[in-house]
Parts: structure tokens; C-alpha cells; sequence
């Protein structure tokens, strides 16, 4: 008698394995095989700010439940400076690592996003790695040493002090900066043109330290001041093509210090203002073709 009973209690164990099978695999893997998933804490340095903006937002949710919120969690690491950040995707967001995964490989994107971020913040490129079950690493690499940046305040402290004054209105502090940066700094052609990379020139450092620069160098440049200043901006990117977009009593204006420092067949310098403070309207109506952005991620550019 007790063999039988021992037989009906083992064939009732073999066949609620085989009935509930993936019940018991995910409750042996929740119980035991699985890590604690605990999203990293966010910590944010000196250089990080508080802006939001009509395509992405600082979060203190890192629990994502659609890509808008995968946008802001992405927005709100780099904007913070840290270079190494983990969050997790929830069971119920069953797209959750695909969207990771188009966000993380779409380098337009990641670009567009940067655009948003302090300067001393914005990255060279990232890395994102992350797993069947929902872990997403996120590893920063930032564009500036912290040699760089010692170098780059120290520039900028001095200008500030010795070329603005209290009295001075928001547009004339923009104005003297605009002209000191173009006046102290030689578009690199060599770069430009030929793929000769002579100097940081993509960068504010190349601008204000070794005085020549491309698109993204004016552009850096222009937006640590205004930081500084504590005027709402970011930067704006086309295909080709990077420069300032700042808000002056309640309204937003283009400015493109690049193409106010024209490149001469004499060399001669010479300062111009044609893209200085302008609308969108009036930036669209010079017919730039290096002027031609997204729209859907530079909301506030809209016309």
C-alpha cells in the first residue's frame, strides 16, 4: 500500500512538472537565479542643469514604461555627468528593450539629445549593453578632459570680468561675446576641407584656447557663455551643420557664430552679423541649405 501511495505521489510531481513547467522555471529564477534590480542613483555634478525641453526632460523616474520615457532617462544621465548608469526595463513594457536598443544604435539621435546637455557634459560616444532580462547599462564617455575644462574657465572667467558690465542688457552681453569669439578665432579649413586635424577645433578648446574652430567649436564655445550667463539655450544640429539657439526676453533666436565669421580669399577678418539673433522665419527665408534641422526634435525652432 505504501508503494502505491509513494507512486501516485511521484506521478502527481512528474506531471505538475510537466503542466506547469514555465511556473516553476521563472518562480526557481525569480527566487534565486535572479539579480536585485536596482536602478543606479543618480548624482549630479557642477555642470549639470535643470532645463526641460519640449522633446526630452529631467526624470527621477528610471523605470520606463514607453520610448519617450527611454528619451528622458537617456537626456537625464548624460545631463548629470555621471559615466556609468543602470536602469531596468519592467515586464509589462515587452518592447521595452527593442526601443533600447533603436534609441542606443541611432547615433543621430544620441547627437540630437547631446545638443540639449551642458558642454562640459556632452559625450563623445556611448556605449549600451543589456540583457533578455531587462538590464540596460549605459557607459558615457565624455568630449572634455578635466584639463580642458580648467583651461576653458579660466578664458572664460576673464573675458566675462574684463569685457561685461552689470549695466549691460541681455543682447549686448551676447553681442560682446559673439564678437570676442569670432574676432579671436580662425575658421579651420584644414579640418573643414581636407581632414587635417591640427587642433581641437571641434570643440570650445579649440576656439578659445588654440583659437581656431569648426561649427561645433563656435557653437561650444558660445553656449559655455551663455551657461554662464545663465540664458536658456541649446544647440542645434542639421546633417552637416551645428550653431546656437538662445532665448532673450521670452524669445527664441538663431545664432550662428560660424557663419558671421566668413573665410575670405584674402584671409582677411571680418565680422559680420547676418546670423545674429535672427527668427526661424528669418533663418529659413536665406535659403541655407546647412540650415535644414528636425523639427520634430528641435520643437522650440518651429516657426
Amino acid at each position: 500500500m505504501k508503494k502505491i501511495i509513494i507512486l501516485v505521489l511521484l506521478l502527481t510531481i512528474f506531471l505538475s512538472c510537466i503542466f506547469y513547467n514555465q511556473e516553476i522555471v521563472k518562480f526557481i529564477t525569480d527566487k534565486f537565479l535572479t539579480t536585485k534590480k536596482t536602478n543606479t542613483i543618480l548624482t549630479n555634478n557642477e555642470y549639470a542643469n535643470n532645463r526641460n525641453y519640449q522633446f526630452v526632460q529631467i526624470t527621477n523616474d528610471f523605470t520606463p514604461h514607453n520610448k519617450q520615457d527611454i528619451l528622458n532617462i537617456y537626456y537625464t544621465i548624460i545631463n548629470s555627468g555621471m559615466t556609468d548608469f543602470t536602469f531596468y526595463c519592467p515586464e509589462e513594457y515587452t518592447e521595452c528593450i527593442n526601443d533600447v536598443n533603436y534609441i542606443s544604435n541611432n547615433q543621430s539621435l544620441l547627437s540630437n539629445i547631446n545638443n540639449f546637455v551642458q558642454v562640459y557634459n556632452s559625450f563623445s560616444h556611448i556605449e549600451t549593453e543589456f540583457d533578455s532580462l531587462g538590464k540596460v547599462q549605459v557607459v558615457i564617455h565624455h568630449t572634455y578632459t578635466e584639463e580642458q575644462i580648467t583651461e576653458i574657465d579660466t578664458v572664460v572667467a576673464k573675458v566675462m570680468t574684463s569685457l561685461l558690465t552689470p549695466e549691460m542688457t541681455t543682447e549686448e552681453k551676447i553681442k560682446v561675446l559673439h564678437d570676442y569669439i569670432v574676432n579671436t578665432t580662425k575658421y579651420d579649413k584644414d579640418r573643414s576641407d581636407n581632414k587635417i586635424k591640427k587642433y581641437h577645433s571641434d570643440i570650445a578648446y579649440g576656439a578659445l584656447i588654440e583659437h581656431y574652430a569648426i561649427c561645433g567649436g563656435y557653437a561650444d564655445s558660445m553656449k559655455i557663455f551663455l551657461d554662464r550667463l545663465g540664458i536658456e539655450n541649446f544647440k542645434i544640429a542639421s546633417e552637416n551643420h551645428i550653431w546656437n539657439f538662445v532665448k532673450v526676453n521670452d524669445t527664441w533666436y538663431h545664432l550662428d557664430l560660424t557663419w558671421d565669421d566668413p573665410v575670405t580669399d584674402t584671409g582677411e577678418d571680418i565680422l559680420e552679423y547676418d546670423y545674429f539673433l535672427i527668427t526661424t522665419d528669418e533663418l529659413l527665408a536665406k535659403e541655407n541649405d546647412q540650415h535644414i534641422y528636425d523639427k520634430n526634435v528641435y520643437i522650440e525652432a518651429t516657426s
